[in-house]
């Protein structure tokens, strides 16, 4: 009996450990074609298997060139009777292919693709994917999809279209992954069966198999799935993991409502909102757990009072004896920080300072002291706060504002001047839900949506080029009633190299495959120069990043005070800047940015007793009867004041790693969730996560085991940062 139990735990080992094993033992691997496959970043068999379709043919619903129906999206498969190259005009060449089948012509073209014409011959047969036209007395296709068939791609199957390089063709491609499932069979699966069950999906080896070589697409949809909810779940497992790997041997310090506190309070200008409340006592009630570390993210919008909500748990922390520290991305916004929060501070009885990189190295050394001494309990500062000379006497609170500015690393090693410190992070981008529970499931939320003082309100408008006047008739009437007003370019030079910018799609092609005229990028230096010269009577300056900190201080100083009526800037004012006169911006380019991006910089005007206004150029050229996505990002900007719904649709527009740089995340890469469709997967992870977590809270357990090891292999990066390896 022990033999025939022993065999069975070996088989099992020998399926866990497939996924590990490297290519070269799979057949049809060997030589170029490994090599081709290391190129592509797959070393194991696991890599492989994941090395998933971009794209699907569809012959299951493949039409004939009579059949297929105009304006539409469809696969044909045919045989290339004619190949045509052209040159319209120099540095532009068009490759045409003409298709025939038993009902008709089908011409495709190709545009810039010189070496379409090398790589297919007549009597190739050949699926091509695209919108279908008609023009000239054919049906046209304009740049689609297509792939060479062989004998073996039967007609109403799916042919799925991977990644490939140089070395390797699809069919190789497909060949070899048919070898690695047939090398893996039925390997084991780390999720415990019950949550297969509960969720109504499919084993990890199905999925697999369905992936890659689905019977319908539908079948490909369920196995997406089943990969998305994993990824989400392993990642809020990783994040958890994380945080409570810091608990070990760490006694938070139980922080209680004091004198210093309810003097803070008394001390705010306005009473506190229900939002600012609510949030107040979640932050108070995971301080005063001192069985455990507070995480907690408190997301709010424009002008909502976040840091009046932080200076409340700041005052609780003089009430222990210990300190606490706010880091901000910027020395603006970590002095504005400071000059908005010390004042109200001192009114409650807690000492305060700042550090930035232009603290001087008299000034640096009394606060390094006065820190290492206890005499000061509320550190600002930047980066600055992060270097080993920078020593708390106990640090029990960590405040870091804007902190998709910051990677996990950073957060991480500021938290480690304290032992057991609460963490408060806070943004004014508006996250998503579903991207509020993915991607910071280590952290819980608290959301601020109302504004304790609304100010005067602004109005958004979107304008063509042609029209930029109607913007400088709004900088004309502000400057006379002694307002002013900021114009953002997307370059600080014309030098610049714009592939560096951020918001920019890849290149758009018009109806007929020709490249969009790109437009006119505006830079700070330029603009300048030229208003100065149209508004020869204001006092123009310029603001962006390559400044030195100092110098970036003086201007936004004299920019607050009054002495400066126009700023040029790039998006360096987007965060934290606030100069209640500033009535009117215009941003220029604002096609090169995204919702979020736009959102915050709109929100530097109309912070005072009068109404701001923001004219956005829109320089993105649009086809005729077609609107780009830019377009429709303008379009929802000037539509919506509410920056949560802006973000929902950014989500849509953009890819999430696009909209809080997740690329900081300690590795985090989300390749099969779908954050806006994928609402009920995301949600079902983050309870599933948490109820594991319950039952077994290092999933040490049996049955979560296979899962813990799953985890450390899939996010090592995070999971080491505590785990020790």
């Amino acid at each position: 009996m022990g033999a025939i139990v022993a065999s069975r735990v070996a088989a099992r080992l020998a399926r866990a450990s497939v996924p590990y094993q490297d290519i070269a033992r799979l057949k049809y691997v060997s030589g170029s074609r490994e090599e081709a496959l290391h190129r592509l970043g797959i070393q194991t068999v696991g890599d492989l298997l994941l090395h998933i379709p971009r794209r699907y043919l569809d012959f299951t619903h493949a039409y004939s060139i009579e059949q297929a129906p105009l304006n539409a999206v469809c696969t044909i498969v045919a045989t290339v009777d004619r190949i045509v190259e052209k040159r319209p005009r120099p540095r532009m060449t068009v490759t045409e292919v003409y298709l025939a089948d038993a009902t008709g012509v089908l011409q495709v073209a190709f545009f810039k693709q010189p070496w379409i014409a090398r790589d297919l011959s007549v009597g190739d047969r050949l699926a091509v994917q695209g919108k279908i036209e008609f023009a000239y007395g054919f049906k046209q296709m304009s740049s689609p999809h297509y792939e060479k068939l062989d004998a073996s791609s039967a007609s109403g199957s799916i042919i799925p279209v991977h990644p490939v390089g140089e070395g390797i063709s699809q069919a190789w491609m497909r060949r070899i992954i048919s070898g690695a499932l047939e090398f893996a069979a039925d390997f084991p699966d780390s999720l415990p069966a019950h949550l297969r069950a509960r969720r109504g999906i499919m084993s990890i080896s199905r999925a697999v198999r369905c992936i890659h070589f689905p019977s319908s697409m539908g079948e490909r949809d369920l196995a997406r799935r089943r990969l998305a909810y994993e990824e989400v779940l392993l990642l809020q497992l990783a994040l958890r993991l994380r945080n409570d790997a810091n608990l070990l041997d760490v006694a938070p310090v139980e922080h209680v409502a004091g004198e210093h506190m309810e003097r803070l309070l008394q001390a705010l200008p306005f009473a506190l909102t229900d939002e600012q409340r609510a949030a107040v006592d979640d932050i108070l009630g995971d301080m005063k757990d001192g069985g455990r570390v507070m995480n907690r993210l408190l997301l709010g919008d424009v002008g909502t009072g976040k840091t009046a909500v932080a200076l409340v748990a700041l005052a609780s922390v003089a009430d222990t004896g210990t300190q606490a520290c706010v880091m901000a991305p910027t020395g603006v916004l970590a002095q504005q920080y400071a000059v908005k929060s010390m004042p109200l501070l001192e009114q409650a009885g807690v000492s305060s300072a700042l550090l930035t990189g232009s603290t001087s190295a008299s000034d640096r050394q009394e606060i390094l002291a006065g820190l290492a001494s206890g005499s000061i309990d509320v550190l600002f500062g930047t980066h600055a706060v992060l270097s080993d000379d920078v020593q708390f006497r106990h640090l029990s609170l960590v405040v870091i504002d804007e902190q998709h500015r910051f990677g996990v690393g950073q957060r991480n090693a500021l938290r480690a001047k304290g032992a057991g410190a609460d963490l408060l992070v806070m943004s004014a981008t508006p996250i998503p839900r579903t991207l509020a529970l993915s991607v910071y499931g280590d952290l819980e939320t608290s959301i601020i949506r109302s504004r304790p003082v609304a100010g005067a309100g602004m109005s958004t408008r979107v304008l063509d080029a042609a029209n930029r006047d109607i913007a400088y008739g709004a900088i004309r009437d502000a400057l006379a009633e002694g307002q002013q007003a900021y114009v953002i370019c997307p370059l600080v030079s014309e030098r610049d190299d714009t592939e560096e910018l951020e918001d920019v799609p890849g290149i758009e092609r018009d109806e007929e495959g020709r490249e969009r005229a790109k437009p006119v990028l505006h830079a700070v230096e330029t603009e300048l120069a030229h208003l100065q010269s149209v508004f020869a009577d204001a006092r123009v300056e310029m603001l962006h990043g390559r400044m030195g900190a100092r110098e970036k201080d003086a201007v936004i100083e004299r920019f607050r005070s009054g002495d400066i009526d126009i700023l040029v800037s790039t998006t360096v004012v987007e965060v934290g800047v606030d100069v209640p006169n500033a009535t009117v911006m215009v941003i220029e380019n604002g096609e090169r940015f995204g919702l979020a991006t736009l959102h915050q910089l709109r929100g530097r005007v109309g912070r005072g007793e009068h109404a701001g206004s923001c004219y956005v150029i829109n320089q993105a050229y649009s086809g005729k009867g077609r609107k780009s996505a830019a377009t429709d990002r303008l379009e929802a900007l000037e539509k919506t004041s509410d920056g949560f719904a802006l973000a929902e649709m950014d989500l849509r527009l953009r890819h999430e790693g696009e909209i809080l740089g997740l690329r900081q995340h300690g590795g985090v890469s989300l390749r099969f969730i779908d954050l806006d469709a994928d609402t009920d997967l995301i949600e079902a992870a983050h309870d599933d996560a948490m109820e594991l977590l319950r039952y077994a809270p290092t999933l040490s357990s049996q049955a979560t085991l296979p899962l813990r090891y799953l985890v450390v292999e899939t996010y090592g990066d995070i999971f080491k940062e505590v785990s020790g390896g």
